[in-house]
Parts: C-alpha cells; sequence; structure tokens
C-alpha cells in the first residue's frame, strides 16, 4: 500500500514538474511575442528566424504574420518529428503552437497602439525581451521551434555544425528583408539581433558561472580546514611542487558561489597574509554541491 501511495505522490511530482515547465515555455513564448508585437513590427526593424521570415512572406503577399508563424511552426514540428524523433519533437510541442497562439492574441490586444517610434529604443528593448525570452526557453532544456529546426536536421543528417547553419540561414533570412527596408532601419535590425544574441548569452550563464581558487600557502592544513567548516565547501588538494626553491607543497583547488568570495579570501588571509591565490571564472559547473545535492560523512578528515 505504501508503495502504490509512493509510486502515486512521484507521480504526481513529475505531473506537477511537467505542467511548471510547460508554463514557462508559454510564458517566454507570451514574452517574445511581445517583443515582437511591441517593439519590431510598429519600427519596421528587421530580425532573423521564423518571425524574420514571416515579415519576409508578410511584405510580398500581405498573408498575417501569426498566420504564416503557425504554418511554418506546424511544417517544422513534423518534420523535426520525421527527421529527430519522438523526444525532440515532445520538447518544442508547446512552442510550436504556443508562440503563433500569442502572437495573434497580442497582436489583437495592442491594435493601433505604439509604445515608441525610436528605433534605437525598439531595437534596444526588443533585442532584450527576445533574449529573455529566449533564455526562458532553452533553460527548460525546450526549443522555440521553427527555425531552430532545421540546423538541427542538417547537423543529423550532413554533419554540419548547428551554429554555422543557424548563421548563414539568419544571414539570408536579413537580407531578405534589406531588400526593402531603409537602411538606417537595417543597420538598427542588426543592432536588435546582437542585443538579443548577448542577451541571451548572459541569462543562460546567471546562476551558472563560479569562482575557481587556486591556493598555494605554507599553512594549507589549517586553510583547508577553515573552508570546510566555516564556508561549508569542499576542497581538493593538489600536489605539487614550487619552481624556484623545489619545494613539496599542495596546492588547495576550490570551487565557491561569486557571493562567497570576499568571505573565502578573508578566511585564507586571516591564516596567511602571504598566501598565493589564482581566482579565474567557471562558467558551468556540475557536481556535488552545484547541481547536485550536498553529502556529508559522519565524520570530516
Amino acid at each position: 500500500m505504501n508503495e502504490e501511495a509512493n509510486v502515486q505522490r512521484r507521480g504526481a511530482g513529475r505531473a506537477g514538474k511537467l505542467l511548471a515547465s510547460a508554463a514557462l515555455i508559454v510564458l517566454g513564448n507570451a514574452i517574445y511575442a511581445a517583443g515582437v508585437v511591441l517593439f519590431i513590427l510598429p519600427s519596421g526593424l528587421i530580425t532573423g528566424g521564423t518571425t524574420g521570415i514571416a515579415l519576409i512572406v508578410n511584405h510580398f503577399t500581405g498573408m498575417q504574420i501569426s498566420a504564416f508563424v503557425g504554418a511554418f511552426n506546424v511544417a517544422m514540428f513534423a518534420l523535426g518529428y520525421l527527421v529527430l524523433g519522438r523526444k525532440f519533437a515532445m520538447s518544442t510541442l508547446v512552442s510550436t503552437f504556443s508562440y503563433p497562439v500569442m502572437l495573434g492574441l497580442i497582436q489583437k490586444a495592442v491594435g493601433d497602439f505604439v509604445l515608441t517610434e525610436d528605433l534605437l529604443l525598439s531595437a534596444l528593448f526588443g533585442g532584450l525581451l527576445i533574449g529573455l525570452a529566449l533564455a526562458v526557453v532553452i533553460r527548460l532544456g525546450a526549443s522555440t521551434g521553427g527555425m531552430d529546426i532545421p540546423p538541427l536536421i542538417l547537423q543529423k543528417t550532413l554533419r554540419i555544425p548547428v551554429s554555422a547553419s543557424m548563421y548563414v540561414f539568419d544571414f539570408i533570412i536579413l537580407i531578405g528583408q534589406m531588400l526593402f527596408t531603409p537602411k538606417q532601419t537595417c543597420l538598427y535590425g542588426i543592432l536588435l539581433v546582437l542585443v538579443y544574441t548577448i542577451t541571451l548569452d548572459k541569462l543562460l550563464a546567471v546562476g551558472a558561472s563560479r569562482t575557481k581558487l587556486e591556493i598555494v600557502s605554507r599553512h594549507n592544513d589549517e586553510i583547508r580546514k577553515a573552508i570546510l567548516e566555516d564556508l561549508d565547501r569542499s576542497v581538493t588538494m593538489l600536489h605539487g611542487r614550487t619552481g624556484y626553491v623545489g619545494e613539496e607543497t599542495d596546492v588547495i583547488f576550490c570551487v565557491i558561489a561569486p557571493k562567497e568570495l570576499y568571505k573565502l579570501e578573508r578566511i585564507v588571509y586571516s591564516i596567511d597574509p602571504d598566501a598565493f591565490v589564482v581566482m579565474s571564472r567557471a562558467t558551468s559547473v556540475h557536481g556535488k554541491g552545484f547541481s547536485k545535492a550536498k553529502e556529508y560523512l559522519t565524520q570530516q578528515p
């Protein structure tokens, strides 16, 4: 009976996590759609991806942007399902349908309202919203669908790197819009792409970057114990030899969160003011104490 209850609780927990992830993916796509409707469409900025193709189609045929995005996303979803498999398709399912729906809803809600006519403000704030939206979706392990899918198919079938084909596709899409867009607006559109690319990179690194330290001191054992007890961080002792006098020594290797840096420096220099400390930035750390829960022994050495 207890086993059945545990299974039900685990099932409910998984279902809750899936619903929460789906809700956040919808939110990310809503933010993306808001950036497009509030800043890109009113200002006529050029952009990449599915939205960029939709702008080209809208210019030459008059087809509604949300309608084209919906049809294109469904077509790419079907292609991704056939080539990349069911698991990938399920990860893009929510975005495939939520983005065009959100785009249409926000367009109707906004109507003729124009937030700003300043191209620079449109490029900056549109880029910030799109970068934020992409970061939300990607950090959940999902995809925005649409033009994300062809580069993945080319990687699987022809071994072409995703980044290379993605840049080529975006370049072609931007060139297509430059045919009917004023030169100055094109330049601001390129700025938009740069802003959302930089924003995405920065937001994906939030919470993942750590500070890596290597400490050389004659009081290694005292520093090691102080870090373990006062900072509650693990350390690794690396054996080495000094280059000048050839003395055997241990190097303390430690990874901490940036906010813990001041406390660690205070610990080290209170024990040994002459300690040699090297600090560098680690862009991602996986393992116990970071991506996994800490485990404590009954007795620490």
